[in-house]
This record gives structure tokens, C-alpha cells and sequence, in this order.
């Protein structure tokens, strides 16, 4: 059976999205609106009690979160499409641990800025500076890091394209294109060359095409 993503438009199906084209695996697109709320009907919290996308239906298999769904999908299908996990324990290990560094340094920073600068405007809310402000420290700091691993490596886990940089991409294209803080990118010359390496990828130009941004 085809696989089901649901709520393609938004950031974190993405992530979904762009692991599924690299990975060769068919799927189908189930548009959710969370600005109408469809996210909180009965229907679907049967399905994610949480209330979020990205939800992926594979035959009678229901998962949810969307890291979770990408290491799902890289492992049942290692020998298919792109190798996102690497080839050995230890290349699996640096691949695991900067996808925890995206998740847990890089990604609250930059979600917290998407909120703030483009989504509290469209729901007439005031856009609070403090947490603007701590946001932008945050990534800076965090992308200074970058900027020292990737001086040494291609790519966040070694030399090879994985999970950790794939996980990067859609909340990477707020930051560079959507908030007005692209040059938090650009001045890092080494995450420059990362990010247009990564988001040059055929795989991450078919999502931006076939699934808009909702904003």
C-alpha cells in the first residue's frame, strides 16, 4: 500500500516528505489546514491524539513524529535510495547524535522565530521581541558550532548526505528565505556551502515544488 503523509504544506511533514523522495518510496499527501483547525477534529486526534503533523498511515502501521518517521523509513529501506544512516556503528552514532543536536539545539530556536516573525502577524497577534531576540542569540550560537564541525567534515556526521543534515531542510528554508535572517547563513562560510549543498538536492527541490509553504 502507498504510503499517507498528512499535512504536507507545513515544516515538519517536510522533513517526511524530503526522506521519502530520497529514499525511492511511493506516497500519497493528505492535506491538513491547521489554520481551520483540522488537526483537532475527532477524526484525526483517533489517529494522533497530539493534534500534529506529521502523521504517516502505512497499511495497518500508524506513526507519528516526524524524526521518528525518518529513522522508520531510512532503516526499513537501508538498501534502497540514499543511505541515510551510514555504513557503520559508528558513522550511525555521529548520524543519531547531530540529528539530536537539530532537534533539540537548533530546532527550538528557529521554530520559536517562525512563530513569532511569520505566524503571530497572520493571526493579528504582536510578535513578541524578548523571545525574537533569545532566538536569535540561540542560533547563533548553535550555528557557530556548525560552522567549526563543518570546517572539518561535508557534511554534519562525516563526508555522507544523512538524516541529521536531511532534518535541517525545512526549517532551514524559514531561517534563509521567510525571516529576514539568512544572513545568520550566509556569513558562516562553511554552513553556507553546507546549506546550498543540501538544499540543492533533487529531492528537497521536488518537495518545494509539489508542496508549498503555507506561508
Amino acid at each position: 500500500m502507498v504510503v499517507k503523509v498528512y499535512g504536507p504544506a507545513y515544516g515538519s511533514p517536510k522533513r517526511v516528505l524530503v526522506c521519502l523522495f530520497e529514499k525511492e518510496i511511493e506516497f500519497e499527501a493528505v492535506d491538513i489546514d491547521l489554520f481551520k483547525g483540522e488537526h483537532k477534529q475527532p477524526d484525526f486526534l483517533k489517529l494522533q491524539p497530539f493534534g500534529e503533523v506529521p502523521l504517516v498511515q502505512d497499511g495497518d502501521y500508524t506513526l507519528y513524529e516526524s524524526r521518528a518517521i525518518i529513522r522508520y523509513y531510512a532503516e526499513k529501506y537501508k538498501n534502497q535510495g540514499t543511505d541515510l544512516l551510514g555504513k557503520t556503528v559508528e558513522e550511525r552514532g555521529l548520524v543519531e547524535q547531530w540529528l539530536e543536536v537539530e532537534a533539540h539545539s537548533f530546532h527550538p530556536a528557529i521554530y520559536n522565530l517562525v512563530i513569532q516573525v511569520l505566524f503571530a502577524p497572520l493571526k493579528g497577534a504582536p510578535s513578541d521581541q524578548k523571545v525574537i531576540e533569545e532566538s536569535d542569540e540561540k542560533l547563533k550560537k548553535v550555528l557557530d558550532i556548525y560552522e567549526e564541525r563543518l570546517s572539518k567534515t561535508k557534511y554534519l556526521a562525516g563526508d555522507f548526505f544523512s538524516l541529521a543534515d536531511l532534518s535541517h531542510l525545512a526549517f532551514g528554508h524559514y531561517l534563509v528565505n521567510q525571516t529576514g535572517r539568512g544572513n545568520l547563513v550566509r556569513e558562516r562560510k562553511h554552513v553556507s556551502a553546507w546549506w546550498d549543498d543540501i538544499s540543492s538536492r533533487p529531492s528537497w527541490k521536488k518537495v518545494l515544488e509539489q508542496y508549498k509553504y503555507p506561508v
